[in-house]
């Protein structure tokens, strides 16, 4: 109930503050005919966004021990209207939440919803209003730098070349190969992902305690010195000024995701493909293969079959 005159010059006033504020972005594809699966693969590649280092980075709020709030992420569907066969990705961070999903089909919508505004340090007078939209904005800016990372990662030739194989710098010096493949390779291709979000970067020691993990074998101080130099000498990682740490450049993120993309969702499947719990399509194409295969080795007559005796004595010796 409003305060009259009388009220006031008694010293009680009232001020409006601010109890949810929702603002949002609207992306809309050039060619909205592939949208929905895009958007699907986008949040299935995504699983795992609410984790506290990703949501650190997302809110630019440091994350601790004692932290309120359950971190996940929420796969809802629209209760209604025309994207209720759509999926809602839900982000949670204390009373706030970042939804993202696809409008009409054609639009990918990021809606930032700020429940308290002291979870991103502000306060809830209405003069505050423009503060906090603008730490919501560069909220939905940062939750597509995190997936954008996820994406984009084909690498082109070149980039791949000088990756996967041995080559020399503008300075002389011989820079070793990351190949696609190798063990140890893999293994660092994985923890750089790992690591992809931290806001403090890239250690020696952070990064060889992953790396002992995966690899389950001994990873010494001097492997993790020549592993960082390998990736610094092909401009997949860069110094932070001032500091004993690294970063990924954007080559050396499309590196880590490319590789174990292509590994986790392509190689292992295919090479467990004759394996039981493979779906029966793909075995069954998989036989197919190999009967043509069988095929064309018979007519080229280089498969093992017994040999004719007669044959044997019709041949003339040479010489």
């Amino acid at each position: 109930m409003p305060f009259g005159r009388k009220d006031q010059l008694a010293g009680y006033w009232w001020e409006t503050s601010m109890r949810q504020v929702e603002v949002s972005r609207t992306i809309v594809f050039d060619a909205p005919r592939r949208a929905r699966s895009f958007f699907e693969a986008l949040i299935g590649d995504n699983l795992d966004i609410s984790r506290p280092a990703n949501v650190e980075i997302i809110f630019a709020r440091r994350i601790r021990r004692g932290t309120p709030g359950t971190f996940r992420t929420a796969i809802d569907r629209p209760a209604i209207g025309p994207d209720a066969g759509g999926v809602v990705l839900n982000v949670f961070y204390k009373h706030s939440r970042i939804k993202q999903y696809l409008k009409d089909g054609r639009a990918m919508r990021i809606e930032t919803v700020i429940n308290g505004p002291r979870d991103l340090r502000c306060n809830a007078r209405l003069p505050n209003l423009a503060e906090l939209q603008d730490k919501a904005r560069a909220i939905n800016r940062r939750i597509l730098d995190v997936e954008r990372a996820g994406q984009g990662t084909i690498l082109a030739s070149p980039a791949f070349e000088r990756i996967a194989r041995p080559s020399v710098t503008t300075d002389g010096r011989r820079t070793p190969a990351l190949r696609f493949g190798d063990p140890r390779v893999m293994a660092l291709a994985v923890a750089l992902c790992a690591t992809m979000l931290a806001a403090a970067g890239i250690t020696n020691k952070s990064l060889r305690a992953l790396m002992t993990g995966l690899l389950a074998a001994p990873y010494t101080p001097g492997q993790m010195t020549y592993d960082l130099r390998r990736l610094r000498l092909v401009g997949l990682i860069r110094r932070m000024e001032h500091a004993n740490r690294c970063v990924l450049t954007p080559d050396g993120v499309k590196m880590a995701v490319f590789y174990t993309k292509l590994h986790n969702r392509l190689l292992r499947p295919l090479l467990a493909a004759d394996q039981p719990q493979a779906p029966p399509g793909l075995r069954q194409a998989l036989r197919v293969i190999d009967q043509h295969v069988d095929d064309y080795i018979r007519r080229a007559r280089l498969g093992h079959r017994p040999v004719d005796s007669a044959h044997l004595r019709g041949l003339q010796p040479l010489g």
